[in-house]
C-alpha cells in the first residue's frame, strides 16, 4: 500500500474480528512500532500481546479493577469493563516503561509510546488489518499498574483492540487542513 494512502485511508473499524495477524506479520507490525521518535534512544515502549485466554484475564483485571476503584459503580457499567477485552480477538497493551533521564521526561517517553502506536495502527492497515485505540479510566493510572504485575515505572497509556475489519466502515469525514494551522511567514 502506498504510504500516503495509507496514512489518508487508516480508520478505527466498528467491528473486529478474527483472523487476527500472525506471528511473523506482528514481527514486522512491533519492529514498525519501535522505529517511532525516541530521543536518547530510551527505548521506553512496551507491548503486552493479549489474545486467547489471555483475553479473559484481562476481563478479570478490568472488572476487579473497576469494582475496587471506580466509585458507586452500577452494576451495569461493571458489565461494561468485564466485557470490553471480548470486543476484539487480539488487544495490545500500550505501556511506558520509564527512564530518569536528564533530557527526556516522563510525558517525553509516553509520547513515543502513543508514536509507536500510531506505527502500530499504520501497519496493522498496511496488512489490511485494524485496529482502535482505547484508553479512559484503565490508562493513564497506576493502580492498574499493579493489576497488571508491572513495577512502578510502567505507565499504560492505552490499549489497541486489534483484528480484521468487519461490516460497514465509518466515513472519513474530510478535513480542510488551514483549519488546523497556523502560518508565521
Amino acid at each position: 500500500m502506498d504510504a500516503i494512502e495509507n496514512l489518508l485511508s487508516r480508520n478505527s473499524p466498528r467491528e473486529l474480528i478474527a483472523p487476527v495477524p500472525s506471528n511473523q506479520e506482528m514481527d514486522e507490525v512491533y519492529k514498525a512500532a519501535l522505529r517511532a521518535p525516541d530521543h536518547a534512544w530510551i527505548r521506553p515502549s512496551r507491548f503486552i500481546q493479549v489474545t486467547g485466554k489471555g483475553i479473559d484475564k484481562l476481563s478479570t483485571i478490568f472488572k476487579d479493577f473497576a469494582s475496587k476503584h471506580i466509585k458507586n459503580i452500577e452494576p451495569s457499567h461493571l458489565e461494561k469493563y468485564k466485557s470490553a477485552p471480548y470486543r476484539a480477538p487480539m488487544i495490545i497493551i500500550l505501556v511506558t516503561k520509564i527512564t530518569e533521564h536528564p533530557k527526556v521526561p516522563e510525558i517525553g517517553q509516553m509520547l513515543s509510546t502513543a508514536a509507536a502506536a500510531q506505527n502500530i495502527l499504520l501497519a496493522l492497515h498496511a496488512k489490511s488489518y485494524a485496529g482502535i485505540w482505547r484508553t479512559g479510566k484503565l490508562a493513564f493510572n497506576q493502580k492498574l499498574v499493579e493489576y497488571l504485575s508491572l513495577s512502578p515505572e510502567h505507565r499504560v497509556i492505552g490499549y489497541l483492540y486489534v483484528g480484521t475489519p468487519s461490516g460497514t466502515m465509518k466515513t472519513i469525514p474530510s478535513l480542510d487542513p488551514e483549519k488546523f494551522i497556523t502560518h508565521w511567514d
